[in-house]
């Protein structure tokens, strides 16, 4: 084996759905919009997204979906797809990591601290279904 190619995983094939053979699912993911961000997603990622009013253990769905794609085939939205929606979990309502928010003026023994945490919603996905 020449040594540029040690080390390299080679890549894995999902093999699609056939007449002679079972059919295996194929890993769908999407990409959708909440709180003015994008998140790429598959079914059963956890993700932490900006604060959702929602409480645990509730359902929700997003419509923003901008994306939807396998290895195969991508299908993008111009700018949503219609009719395509994902669904998740709520976990939990945390805090995010806090900042630190430092003002000195220099010689005028001005110094100001401030912190601040932002509230986050940890998501479960649950579902991405395309109509």
């Amino acid at each position: 084996m020449p040594a540029a190619t040690e080390g390299v995983t080679p890549s894995v094939s999902v093999s699609l759905p056939s007449a002679n053979g079972p059919i295996e699912a194929v890993p769908m993911y999407a990409v959708i919009r909440t709180g003015g961000k994008q998140y790429r997603v598959a079914k059963d990622d956890v993700i932490t997204v900006e604060t959702i009013p929602a409480e645990t253990g509730a359902e929700v769905t997003f419509e923003d979906v901008l994306m939807v794609g396998t290895d195969e085939m991508t299908n993008v939205g111009a700018p949503v797809i219609p009719g395509a929606e994902v669904t998740a979990t709520v976990l939990e309502h945390k805090l995010g990591d806090k900042v630190l928010v430092f003002k000195k003026r220099r010689r005028h023994n001005y110094r100001r601290k401030n912190g601040h945490r932002q509230p986050k919603t940890v998501l479960k996905i649950t579902g991405i279904s395309v109509s």
